[in-house]
């Protein structure tokens, strides 16, 4: 009889490591050059994209090579069916950023007719505790990220997006108040 092993669940099905992720991403923020708001829009776009950043920095990105020595492998699963997996973590975020508000870790304001948001004082010291070698390389991802994809208006973030991950604009879903 064969023995079965344990499913080992996936990284993205892990609350606390989908959590830990984004206190890391928003922990990259301040300081940003090109300062945008990082409302949901951009926090699903930049939280993809850190943990997936060679499909923005191309063979001939300078930042590459940065992303090769922190661990990031051009020959990883991941990089399969990635307008799919774009699409259903930027559905996630909300519950995600949901669970990060009621701990006080993030807060949430109005500005310019967004809901931008922000790590407290407490967030941003859990961020500083964060001490691993996956933590260290979605830090150097993240901030790179960040600094590549602020440059960009929300249409030119859309556009690139699209173009990036070869998606007709249907399929890239912006979120939706009425949950449809």
């Amino acid at each position: 009889m064969p023995v079965e092993l344990p499913t080992m669940p996936r990284p993205d099905d892990l609350l606390e490591g989908r959590l830990a992720r984004l206190i890391l991403l928003l922990a990259e923020g301040p300081g940003q050059p090109y300062p945008k708001p990082w409302d949901i829009e951009r926090l699903g776009t930049y939280d993809f994209f850190a943990d997936n950043p060679l499909l923005l920095f191309g063979e001939d990105a300078p930042e590459r090579n940065e992303l090769l020595l922190v661990g990031f492998d051009p020959r990883s699963f991941s990089y399969h069916s990635a307008s799919q997996r774009f699409t259903n973590r930027r559905r996630r975020i909300q519950h995600d950023l949901g669970h990060l508000l009621s701990r006080g870790l993030v807060e949430a304001r109005a500005e310019k007719s967004r809901v931008v948001y922000s790590l407290t004082e407490v967030g941003t010291r859990l961020a500083a505790q964060f001490s691993s070698t996956y933590a260290d390389g979605y830090r150097a991802s993240s901030k790179l990220v960040a600094n590549a994809l602020n440059r960009l208006a929300d249409g030119a973030l859309r556009t690139r997006v699209a173009t990036v991950l070869e998606a007709r604009p249907f399929v890239i879903d912006l979120y939706s108040e009425t949950g449809g």
